[in-house]
């Protein structure tokens, strides 16, 4: 049976789910499920790096919890930040995969920010081209604001940001469209940013992000290819 060209793509790229992700075989091939993957280790494929390090990396594992949206009660966490309070230094933690390597995408994740003195910012990163390269879209509930950034060579440069209000220990969600220097930034179903940049014009990977001593768990992620309006 002939397939349209979408169909078609859609299948050649996946859906990647962090309420599902592609390390599931046996799930259909448009929706893996986090359900299926083992509790206290990282997704097949992905890697724990940080930008800008002052001690050892952060803790990173695929959690159970019940209260997480997308089915399956599993979610990725990051469950210690390792973070050094005796220096003043930004460290961005890094859970991320390059078997994914995309340039236009529609990406959409569910975040919780769990604990953090000094920080509770996540949120999705993607043209991910290594730890100190990539764009980054963050919501953090302590400055009540949702940022897009880009980070070169290490060094964290804003874009654009708007206001929100995210309580603490409740699921948020973000959905980033990315089309080839369009960046659009979605906040609980609503647009807040949209802005140009073409800092990084080619396809890179994709992953999830926190800062400093920031706790955040992830889930429902799914990234799609994007296409250019005709």
């Amino acid at each position: 049976m002939n397939r349209p060209p979408l169909f078609r793509t859609v299948l050649a790229f996946g859906i990647l789910v962090l309420a599902g992700w592609f390390a599931a075989a046996q799930e259909p091939k448009d929706a893996w499920s986090l359900s299926r993957l083992t509790e206290n280790l990282l997704p097949v494929g992905w890697k724990v790096e940080a930008t800008t390090p002052i001690g050892p990396l952060a803790t990173w594992t695929v959690a159970s919890d019940k209260t997480a949206p997308g089915g399956g009660g599993r979610v990725l966490a990051i469950i210690s930040p390792n973070y050094d309070y005796e220096h003043d230094e930004d460290v961005f933690h890094l859970c991320w995969t390059d078997t994914i390597f995309l340039k236009n995408v529609d990406i959409r994740l569910s975040l919780k920010a769990n604990s953090g003195n000094q920080d509770r910012g996540g949120g999705p990163i993607w043209r991910v081209l290594d730890k100190n390269n990539y764009y980054i879209c963050r919501a953090n509930p302590l400055e009540g604001n949702l940022c897009l950034y880009f980070v070169k060579d290490g060094k964290r440069k804003s874009i654009a940001k708007a206001k929100i209000t995210m309580p603490s220990h409740q699921w948020q969600t973000i959905r980033i469209k990315h089309i080839d220097k369009h960046i659009e930034c979605d906040f609980n179903g609503k647009k807040l940013i949209e802005a140009d940049d073409d800092t990084f014009a080619n396809a890179g990977g994709v992953g999830v992000w926190t800062k400093a001593d920031a706790m955040v768990s992830f889930a429902n992620l799914k990234v799609l290819p994007a296409s250019p309006a005709k």
